[in-house]
Formats: C-alpha cells, sequence, structure tokens
C-alpha cells in the first residue's frame, strides 16, 4: 500500500472514529428557560384562536385569529397587536380602544379558542402538525402521533421552543410539559 493511501486510510478512519464518538455524546438537557416558560402565562402567537366576547355587543362577540404578523383583525378599532401578549392584556387592549369613541365602558372577555399546533418529528408513528391541549406533555404528544416508532429512543426528547423571540433546543424527559408552538424531535436511539 502507497503512503498516500495509507494515509488516507488514516484519516477516514479518524474521521469515523470522531463521529462515532460524538452520536455517543449526551445531548443538551434543555436551559431553567424552559421550565419557568412552562410555568408562565400563556403567550399569544400566530395561529392561536380568540373567542372575544363583548358584553352587550353581539356583532363584536366572535372568534378573532392571530394572524401570521401577530394581529388580530378586530371590528371598528382594526389591527390589535396579539404577538407576545397575554389574555389579560389583549382584553385590556381591546377594551381601551373599544372605549375611545365606540363603546361605553365596554366589558372584554377574551379566551383562546384554539391553541396553535405542536409539531412532531422523528421516530414516530405519523410525523406532523397536531392540535396542543393544555397539560400535554412530550409523551402524550408522541402518542398522538402514533407512538414511538421501533427504532426509536424512548428515554427524552429533543424539543425546540421559541423563548423571548428565539428559538432555544434542549432535551427534556417524556413526562415533561410542553408549549404550544413546540417542536418535538423523536432521536432514533443508537443501538
Amino acid at each position: 500500500m502507497s503512503c498516500r493511501a495509507s494515509r488516507t486510510m488514516c484519516i477516514a478512519g479518524m474521521v469515523l472514529s470522531a463521529l462515532a464518538l460524538s452520536s455517543c455524546m449526551p445531548e443538551q438537557p434543555a436551559p431553567q428557560a424552559f421550565h419557568t416558560s412552562s410555568i408562565a402565562p400563556y403567550h399569544l402567537d400566530s395561529g392561536d384562536r380568540l373567542r372575544v366576547s363583548v358584553f352587550d355587543q353581539t356583532g363584536l362577540t366572535g372568534t378573532y385569529s392571530v394572524d401570521q404578523s401577530g394581529y388580530i383583525s378586530f371590528p371598528l378599532i382594526g389591527a390589535v397587536p396579539a404577538r407576545g401578549k397575554t389574555v389579560s392584556q389583549i382584553e385590556k387592549t381591546i377594551a381601551a380602544k373599544l372605549a375611545n369613541g365606540y363603546v361605553k365602558d365596554p366589558d372584554v372577555t377574551v379566551q383562546v379558542d384554539q391553541y396553535r399546533s405542536v409539531y412532531i418529528m422523528g421516530e414516530v408513528g405519523q410525523s406532523g402538525q397536531y392540535s396542543y391541549v393544555p397539560g400535554m406533555t412530550a409523551q402524550k404528544a408522541i402518542a398522538a402521533a402514533g407512538g414511538f416508532s421501533p427504532r426509536a429512543d424512548e428515554r427524552s426528547v429533543k424539543v425546540t421552543r421559541d423563548i423571548n423571540g428565539k428559538p432555544v433546543t434542549g432535551v427534556i424527559p417524556l413526562t415533561d410539559p410542553i408549549m404550544a408552538g413546540d417542536t418535538i424531535y423523536v432521536r432514533e436511539r443508537i443501538f
């Protein structure tokens, strides 16, 4: 074997060894922000649908979706910013805008009618977009996606969550709660 071929095989062996070792290294656990965000008040974003009730104003009461820009389009007052706001904050914003010449002392109630979806990928029965239900854990979300595939690593999952406008990824146990808008990735087990 030539010296050049021997060197190439040696380098290839080192690269393969490095790849094998990196796949055995533990994934980055979820940062503290994951746990903090799961107990904080719910913040609205694109894909959420709201049920808005204005007492004694049937023409204003209805369901409104948060659009891709993060706004709801509300009769009389137009676009209302919703992205990153809590339900309580939206109630106050709508009431203040309606009180500005449209409705005397408006009594506004807002509820989340439908949460934005969660996305489940990887080693599950059926990857895709699924409805979020409050109190959902990673395990329940995976069950909605048809359960684990035969090759799945069933110990933990990788989750990407939007925290303060930035995507953050970490590994969580199956019993941890997930949030609306999360992307869950079930990894393939190594052995």
